[in-house]
């Protein structure tokens, strides 16, 4: 049997008793769930959807905390902070496949105009830097991400939709099959149903229920937009 290379296969509890069951964040069912069995996180991209409030951010920034990413968005080495408002007190360990890569970046949209401002201070000396602040939201994060991936890397970015246009979505739904065919993996939290239409894309819904397997077509955020487009009024005579 070949020998999986993902750069991450699991996120686990550690050793210790771990955080308050009954604080924050472990009020979140999705959290406590990671806590008591665990993540796995196979090769290729695993996309998280849920309403508002569900708890798909608190996942991408816990995921990030255990990589030890910065908080507000980043590498391990990024230093930028404004407000810290992360999870914290969990003992969560990651378990790496042998060999495979240890670069990973995250990308948080609601703390992307700190990272476009370190970014522009701390330009890199090997490569022309953009101003980032010049540019659309979209164009500044596609950006981003195309200049810093890397063969076999981990990519954990929230809700990049906010900042995106249909095409530039589209962009971004390219960007991210390359990024599997040269051996990389992300997890993205969306509620774009474009997004979470990537082919053999590891689709996981989160809700009051904790985490579970969804498949695209069965998802509430696409029958949604379905039944929006078809029809608009039939939503909007109710609302205005």
């Amino acid at each position: 049997m070949a020998v999986q290379r993902q750069p991450i296969r699991r996120i686990k509890a550690g050793t210790s008793s771990g955080a308050d069951v009954g604080g924050w964040p472990m009020t979140v069912p999705a959290v406590a769930q990671i806590v008591r069995d665990g993540l796995e996180l196979p090769p290729g991209v695993t996309i998280l959807v849920g309403e508002n409030g569900a708890g798909k951010s608190t996942v991408i920034e816990i995921l990030a905390a255990v990589l030890g990413l910065n908080a507000e968005g980043g590498s391990t080495n990024t230093r930028h902070q404004t407000r810290s408002s992360e999870p914290s007190g969990l003992d969560l360990v990651v378990e790496r496949s042998p060999g495979a890569s240890k670069w990973a970046y995250y990308l948080r949209d609601e703390t992307l105009h700190g990272l476009y401002t370190y970014l522009e201070d701390n330009p890199n000396p090997t490569r022309p830097e953009p101003l980032y602040h010049h540019l659309s939201h979209g164009e500044a994060l596609l950006e981003i991400l195309s200049s810093r991936t890397s063969d076999g890397g981990f990519y954990l970015i929230d809700e990049p939709d906010a900042a995106l246009s249909f095409q530039g979505t589209l962009t971004l739904v390219a960007l991210l099959g390359e990024l599997v065919e040269s051996g990389a993996q992300a997890v993205i939290a969306t509620h774009s149903p474009i997004i979470a239409a990537l082919p053999n894309a590891n689709l996981l819904e989160i809700g009051e229920w904790g985490i579970r397997a969804a498949s695209w077509e069965d998802l509430d955020l696409v029958s949604n937009w379905q039944r929006f487009l078809h029809d608009p009024q039939t939503y909007l005579r109710h609302l205005i």
